[in-house]
Order: structure tokens, then sequence, then C-alpha cells
């Protein structure tokens, strides 16, 4: 089986892959102070709670926007898994003509995504990811990963406006059923939601627009499902795009 490992500023995804089938998820809250012992012992207990050895994994690869924690992440997988991981960093080969201007700059977990979207769904091709921050990137019919751009995300947005303010109070984020509402807390979530589905809409309403032509957008992340129900403009979710990316990105690195 192989191991994959998308590190976000929230969470750590985890899957174990055999080939393209995903056997099993799990997620780990992102702590910069754990020791690689403790990432170790709570992947080894995941691990064991599904019946699965760790013996049983033949690779391992990662992808991170969190720096500070790879060395940690890198020790737990030789200390863990007797292994050294697999990196998504330039390189490291993925099928993709990146056609940003500085490739260094571009976030590992973007490049997965772009990989997956584009091999499973075809291009041209927009994915969203709802995470922390929302990032978009475009994949055009030649696979060339465009660019793209990157929001705040809906709980920073979120956080930004009752910690900005005297009066707001913090919220659930859930979707009421209207958008003109008569409660304090159901007029936040009004806003938080309809007007991140308004956000969404227009940038790839404007995407479409300079690629001149239409392409198939993937939404990914914790939050798809919550602005989905309401776009006009996602045609698929898919809540493991960035892990099948790392998976793609495994195979096509092992000639």
């Amino acid at each position: 089986m192989i191991l994959t490992m998308d590190i976000g500023n929230t969470n750590i995804k985890v899957a174990l892959f055999e080939g393209r089938h995903m056997c099993e998820y799990w997620r780990v809250s992102t702590s910069r102070t754990y020791s690689s012992d403790e990432y170790g012992i709570i992947l080894s207990s995941m691990f064991a709670n599904k019946g699965v050895r760790t013996d049983d994994v033949r690779g391992i690869i990662v992808s991170s926007v969190v720096p500070t924690i790879n060395f940690t992440i890198e020790h737990m997988c030789q200390n863990y898994f007797h292994m050294d991981p697999m990196w998504v960093v330039p390189g490291v080969k993925t099928g993709i003509n990146i056609k940003y201007e500085n490739p260094r700059e571009l976030g590992s977990d973007r490049i997965a995504n772009a990989v997956a979207a584009y091999t499973l769904y075809g291009g041209p091709c927009i994915y969203i990811d709802f995470g922390t921050a929302t990032s978009f990137g475009v994949v055009s019919k030649d696979a060339e990963f465009l660019g793209g751009c990157i929001c705040p995300g809906l709980k920073v947005a979120s956080e930004a406006l009752t910690n900005g303010t005297a009066k707001l109070p913090h919220v659930e984020l859930v979707r009421p059923e209207r958008v003109i509402n008569k409660t304090t807390i159901s007029n936040i979530q009004s806003g938080l939601i309809y007007g991140y589905v308004g956000q969404v809409q227009f940038i790839v309403n404007r995407m479409k627009d300079e690629l001149g032509q239409n392409a198939k957008v993937i939404a990914t992340g914790g939050l798809a499902r919550l602005i989905a129900p309401d776009s006009k403009v996602i045609d698929e979710i898919d809540g493991s795009l960035t892990l099948k990316g790392l998976e793609i990105i495994y195979e096509r690195n092992l000639a």
C-alpha cells in the first residue's frame, strides 16, 4: 500500500491506496508542537484500529504547506515506517506543465489537485479547494497549469468578522434557507455562506471567460459540500482530490 499525507494548516489528511483505490482515510490535527513519536503513535494507533500493519506500507508521499513540521514528519516516517517519504517538490514528475512565473512558489497541494483534476476529469478543468484558504486552479486541455487565485477560507472569513467587531458573535457555519433573515446569527450565516457562493460563481465564470472555453469544475476540501448545493458552477465534488493526486504523482515517479 501507498501512504499519502496532505499536511495543511489545520489538518493532516492521511490515506492508504492500493493502486488508484483508496482503502483507508483519516484526519489528524496539524500541530507544530508534536514530536515525531507523537505523530508516529497516532498513525500507528489508527492503523491498528483498521487492522493494518505499518509494514504493509511500501511507499510514502507527502505534500506540505507547513514547512516547520516537515522535519518531524520525515523522522516519523523513518522511525515508524522505516523509509524516507517522497516529497512533492520541484523536480518531481507530475505530468503537468507548470506555467507559473516561479514554479517554486506553487504549493504542493495545488500541484496535487491539478494532477488529480486533469487525470481523473480531463481538461480544461478548474479545481476549487475549500480549506483554511480557498484556492482555485486552472488546467488547460494540454495539461498545463495556467495559474489561479487564492481567497480567505470560509472559516477564516468568519473569524475575521467576529474578531474584528465588538458585538457580532461567533456562529456555526450552516446555510440558512433564506438570504433575508431576522436574527443577527442568521444574518451572519447568510452573508458568509451566500456571499461565498456568489464569490465562487463570479471567479469561476471569470476564469472561463479568460480561458475562452468551458471547463469542468471540481470542488474539494472540507467545506465544499456546504457551498456546492447553491452553486451553479460546480460540476463534481471529490473530497479526496489532493490525496488522489499524490498517489498519481507517486506512480509517475516509480520509474
